[in-house]
């Protein structure tokens, strides 16, 4: 699909979008939906179709909300929708991938549950990120360094993941991901899929064990925020090119430091600080809300 034509400095993006349980017409066009314009562009991907056009900058109002007959409405404001290059900059457990790398690890040591609780506490923002990482990871004590490989070989990508980012490199723009999560199996995902840059924790291992700490400074939101901002000013990008993606508590202050904060799937801590509540399970979305 080519880029949407035109961008225009005083014109805003409108995104309507649904899950494809609500299907296209017979003739592989989306639905009509009351308020879309004749001349909506029609746009489809991974488990979604929907519409897009332009319009006057600040003309649509209010948060995006859905509707009743299961589309949703994405407004990019005139300044992101404008700018180019863009970057993607991407959270990774629950949004770049479908799962919660930890968790896969601590399914090892048979603590799973023990450990998937004290991260749902964590993304609700309910705990300290820093702290919950360090009590969940000593879960993971003794246990053989190989289970990372295992553990590697388990992760999924989400649904769309590999088309969005493939539709930003056609672009000549860049796909980040940073993460509270750990190098270790960020390292491959991200040779894998083609990111250009990666930011997580490493885990500390000694005569291929897993001692349960993670060495240096903690990747919580703070780290986040500042490794977003530092990849935009390598890359020679104002804030305002940045679309930030993530799913929970802390993911917050790099959302505010993005020019477009999606929060996907999100847990209610986030959503409350995003421009673009996604709910429709696929990354796919953000190469059309990028004009892709």
């Amino acid at each position: 699909m080519p880029p949407i034509e035109s961008p225009s400095t005083d014109t805003d993006l409108i995104v309507v979008y649904a899950p494809d349980e609500n299907p296209p017409s017979a003739t592989g066009h989306p639905r009509p939906v009351a308020g879309v314009p004749a001349h909506a562009e029609p746009v489809t991907g991974i488990g979604f179709h929907g519409w897009r056009w332009r319009q006057p900058a600040g003309e649509a109002s209010g948060r995006p909300a859905g509707h009743d007959d299961g589309t949703a409405i994405a407004v990019v404001p005139a300044a992101v929708a404008s700018s180019t290059p863009k970057m993607l900059v991407l959270d990774v457990d629950s949004t770049l991938i479908t799962q919660e790398v930890i968790e896969l690890l601590a399914a090892h040591a048979g603590r799973e549950a023990e450990v998937a609780a004290v991260t749902e506490a964590a993304m609700r923002g309910e705990l300290d990120f820093t702290q919950s990482l360090h009590h969940r990871v000593k879960a993971l004590a003794g246990l053989d360094a190989a289970v990372i490989d295992q553990v590697v070989a388990a992760v999924e990508p989400q649904a769309g993941a590999r088309e969005v980012i493939a539709a930003f490199h056609r672009a000549g723009w860049q796909v980040c991901a940073v993460s509270g999560g750990f190098t270790q199996v960020l390292a491959p995902l991200a040779a894998d899929l083609g990111l250009d840059r990666y930011r997580a924790n490493d885990l500390e291992v000694v005569d291929d064990v897993l001692t349960g700490r993670v060495l240096g400074t903690v990747v919580d939101r703070t780290v986040k925020a500042q490794m977003l901002r530092h990849w935009a000013t390598e890359a020679g990008l104002d804030a305002s090119g940045v679309i930030a993606v993530g799913d929970g508590a802390n993911d917050i202050d790099m959302l505010k430091a993005a020019g477009l904060a999606v929060a996907f799937c999100a847990k209610p801590a986030l959503r409350e600080h995003a421009d673009i509540e996604l709910d429709v399970p696929s990354l796919d979305v953000l190469r059309v809300l990028a004009g892709l």
